[in-house]
């Protein structure tokens, strides 16, 4: 009994050490949360250091106070999936569930219940006589999302043409618009200027 008893006081501690040990990066707790890196796989643990979200290699790494590493904010963390060559953003919540799946050519951490997300629209150029074939073009637009991923506001509505190529497309458009307060967004203009847009949030989703 004695022996059983010990075996059973063991495995905790052992599985324990299995998961704490060895690790390459352990980053601060961010909503409760704290990133942890084993070789090129991040996974998470809580306030008692359990393993909540297995490793994985989806997770995205973003530069936080100088580090670069997967963050939990508004309990949303980014993730990314390679189709075709190109790459696609989503988000997943705090049990690794995936909420918003990868479909955006790049995205910012939640801040306020708010990330900006680069979103892809589709147009029907019609028929190409010369050629024979049916044409379509893409365009991506610089839009505010909620945490489902519903979008709110479209900060550059006349969008940006693209060709959706991994040959034009080798690493993720860069996002020119910022959050700089709730519900103010700093918004970059054709001329390389900057105008400010309002977004309510309670009524933009």
């Amino acid at each position: 009994m004695k022996n059983l008893l010990l075996i059973w006081l063991i495995i905790p501690v052992f599985a324990f050490s299995q998961i704490t040990e060895d690790l390459d990066f352990i980053a601060p707790f961010n909503d409760g949360l704290a990133a942890v890196q084993k070789g090129k796989s991040w996974g998470f643990i809580d306030q008692s250091g359990a393993l909540v979200i297995p490793f994985r290699n989806d997770l995205v790494v973003s530069r936080t106070n100088g580090l670069l590493y997967p963050v939990f904010q508004n309990d949303r963390c980014l993730i990314s999936t390679i189709k075709d060559g190109i790459t696609y953003f989503g988000f997943i919540d705090t049990t690794g569930k995936t909420v918003i799946a990868p479909q955006f050519l790049n995205a910012t951490n939640f801040e306020n219940n708010a990330a900006i997300a680069l979103n892809i629209l589709k147009q029907d150029l019609g028929d190409n006589g010369i050629l024979g074939k049916h044409v379509v073009g893409y365009r991506y637009f610089e839009v505010v999302i909620d945490p489902y991923g519903n979008i709110g506001t479209y900060l550059n509505p006349k969008g940006t043409n693209m060709a959706l190529d991994k040959k034009y497309l080798k690493t993720p458009p860069v996002i020119t618009s910022r959050q700089i307060s709730d519900q103010i967004y700093a918004v970059r203009t054709e001329n390389n200027k900057w105008k400010l847009v309002l977004v309510d949030q309670e009524t933009a989703f």
